[in-house]
């Protein structure tokens, strides 16, 4: 027998705060966990969604560099943004708050200690890369160099973001800090580890016997990770952004992102009810439900249900039904390529439409694999669905109450065989509708829902009502009276998926939300009842404004590929005997320093195997002077001497230009004679 609970605490994955939400997150976590909490509500259950901003990542800490600003700057600026975008769209979290909370720190600090006294975790002493230059350990974002499955140069050291392989940092081929853009080296140092291996036995059984109900997807991905056997996981980093460690002698460590985030659950819930957070995470009597992406998986289903074990006191999560990715006009999603639909954006561009979006990523939700979004089928949901199903047959039922009943429900009478069988094929729509939403299979509950409305529309198109006005009104208002039912039903039903135009309907309506209860029942509008004013619940969507992003799309897509191909044409083929003509050296660093007055040019003194050389290059901008000095490199000899402010230069150092356009010297792969010849 099915376990009943009082109540339901409904989480849902905390977006990092270094950048704006998508549709792929909405899709993903966000309508879902709100149609689920809506239902609920509706339902008359006690329900809390608890969200927030995952603000202590690395992507947080490489943004702040990039803008050259605080990592305080950034959570500040993406966190209000995020959250008024959730707001918008009518995501109804019961809190929405951050992991840089005061509540937070002291909650993440606490809960680690109380691990930490009971002796869970171990302490290992391992070798990380290190960056000399900007003397610090790199966390595996900070790591960027070649990927050994595609050969992508700029994948980083937690993911190749072109083939999508999980990667370590020690994979990489040519390995480089981020910071300084300097070769790391391996160097020891000290981590905390969350040993998930001794809680497998407890894990394999916990989800693969005794959670077979979970979603295909997110079972699969499990039984896959405890298959290849659980590891110890490292709870800390060496990184000055976080909350920092709570124990004697870890000055510079902070706990990992993967330990701090989903302690904001527990936070937030604190936060929200500082006196009775406790009957939420700790009562066998409430559910807890994780709504997350696929990436998340592992993470709430197998690390987060070890902490919380570990420490002995919080129920485990009941489910955890998580989504797959949301493609983009048939192409990944992509915050860094800037090639995404971003939620403030689409309000600003398309106002009023929440729930046309609301609608179609509920169609296309990725439940069970990879889904796409194309803003052609997000034009024929609203035309062909919002409008010519739902909003078409709830405008003709209302404008027909208007005109032939001034506006009042009439009184039905004389009930046909059909009349009976239209009222009969919507009793059971509660019915259906729950067994899809306690399944959490939203997108067939929405198709659901609209089937209501096909069925009113086939009703009035059968029964003809404008044709009986003139001869016969009694048959008139029998169904209209019934149009008006089902109008009312529709209210109810369409509530946890579009929340904005059920508002709307149910002040055409002139009701209160009529709530769950009586959904599938036939007399929601007694006779005589006064309708407010009618209005389209739905309008259509033009071709101006789809071209217009997709044209939008289009010009992100061009400005990314020519970011990402600066490869400039190669020039006019010259003969042998003329590339012969260039004497190409390699030649000993003497000293190196700025030209005074000069921002972009380096004066070197030059050992070339002969004599000592001045040369004058511009590549201040991306060298320190001191950088250079012992290094060779490679001049170009017998160049004519050329004056660059009052100095003559006697060669060129050569260099490469990389995709962002810095400029990186040649350099020979080990220290040879100067004066060698480059051939």
């Amino acid at each position: 027998m099915e376990k009943q609970f009082k109540r339901t605490l409904i989480t849902t994955a905390l977006p990092y705060a270094n950048g704006p939400v998508h549709i792929g997150h909405l899709a993903g976590v966000y309508i879902p966990a709100d149609i689920y909490a809506r239902y609920l509500r509706l339902k008359g259950e006690e329900v809390l969604m608890i969200g927030g901003s995952d603000e202590h990542g690395v992507p947080i800490t490489l943004r702040a560099k990039k803008e050259n600003v605080t990592p305080q700057d950034i959570v500040d600026r993406y966190h209000f943004l995020i959250k008024k975008s959730f707001e918008d769209f009518g995501i109804t979290f019961d809190i929405y708050s951050r992991t840089t909370s005061p509540t937070h720190y002291q909650t993440a600090s606490e809960f680690f200690r109380i691990l930490y006294d009971k002796g869970v975790f171990i302490e290992k002493t391992s070798e990380q890369y290190y960056d000399e230059k900007s003397g610090q350990f790199l966390a595996d974002r900070y790591i960027m160099g070649v990927c050994p499955h595609c050969g992508n140069d700029q994948a980083y050291g937690d993911q190749c973001e072109a083939c999508g392989t999980s990667l370590s940092p020690t994979d990489l081929i040519r390995p480089k800090s981020m910071i300084s853009g300097s070769i790391p080296i391996m160097k020891e140092t000290k981590h905390w580890y969350l040993p998930l291996d001794k809680y497998e036995p407890f894990l394999r059984k916990w989800i693969l016997e005794d959670h077979t109900e979970w979603k295909s997807n997110v079972y699969g991905q499990c039984k896959s990770w405890l298959d290849m056997g659980l590891q110890p996981r490292a709870v800390s980093r060496d990184l000055d952004w976080g909350i920092p460690v709570p124990v004697e002698h870890a000055e510079g460590k902070v706990l990992y992102v993967w330990f701090d985030a989903p302690i904001g659950y527990i936070s937030n819930t604190k936060e929200l009810l500082p006196d009775s957070w406790e009957t939420w995470w700790k009562d066998p009597e409430t559910r807890m439900l994780h709504f997350i992406g696929k990436d998340n998986i592992v993470f709430h289903c197998i690390v987060f249900p070890t902490m919380l074990m570990a420490d002995g006191t919080y129920n485990l999560p009941e489910n955890v039904p998580a989504n797959e990715f949301l493609n983009l006009e048939g192409d990944k999603i992509s915050t860094t390529r800037n090639r995404a639909v971003w939620l403030h954006e689409y309000l600003e561009e398309i106002p009023g439409k929440q729930d046309v979006l609301r609608y179609v990523l509920t169609a296309n939700a990725p439940e069970t694999k990879d889904n796409d979004f194309t803003w052609k089928d997000f034009q024929a949901r609203n035309n062909n669905e919002l409008v010519a199903i739902l909003g078409n047959f709830v405008n003709r039922a209302l404008v027909l109450t208007e005109k032939y009943f001034g506006g009042k429900v009439p009184a039905a009478s004389g009930l046909t065989d059909y009349d009976r069988q239209t009222l009969h094929d919507f009793i059971h729509v509660k019915r259906d509708l729950e067994r899809l939403l306690d399944t959490f299979h939203f997108r067939d509950a929405q198709k659901e829902a609209m089937n209501l409305a096909r069925i009113g529309n086939k009703y009035l198109a059968d029964t003809e009502p404008w044709k009986l006005a003139k001869t016969d009104m009694p048959r008139v208002a029998t169904i209209i009276h019934i149009a008006l039912q089902i109008t009312a039903n529709l209210a109810i039903a369409f509530e946890p998926f579009l929340p904005f135009s059920m508002a709307k309907l149910n002040r055409m309506l002139n009701v209160e939300p009529l709530g769950w209860d009586r959904l599938g029942l036939t007399g929601l509008l007694e006779a005589g009842h006064q309708l407010g004013k009618t209005e389209l619940l739905f309008e259509k969507i033009e071709d101006p404004v789809i071209e217009a992003q997709v044209q939008k799309l289009q010009e992100t897509k061009k400005a990314n590929e020519k970011a990402n191909n600066q490869t400039k044409p190669i020039r006019e083929t010259v003969a042998f005997d003329d590339f012969g003509k260039l004497d190409i050296r390699v030649g000993t660093v003497l000293a190196c320093e700025k030209v005074a007055g000069a921002d972009k040019l380096l004066q070197f003194l030059i050992d070339d195997g002969l004599e000592q050389r001045t040369i004058i290059s511009g590549i201040a901008p991306f060298y320190d002077p001191e950088t250079l000095t012992g290094k060779q490199v490679c001049f170009i000899a017998n160049l004519a001497p050329r004056k660059l402010k009052g100095i003559v230069s006697q060669g060129m150092i050569l260099s490469a230009e990389d995709t962002d356009g810095k400029l990186v010297v040649i350099t020979p792969e080990k220290f040879i004679r100067a004066g060698s010849e480059v051939k």
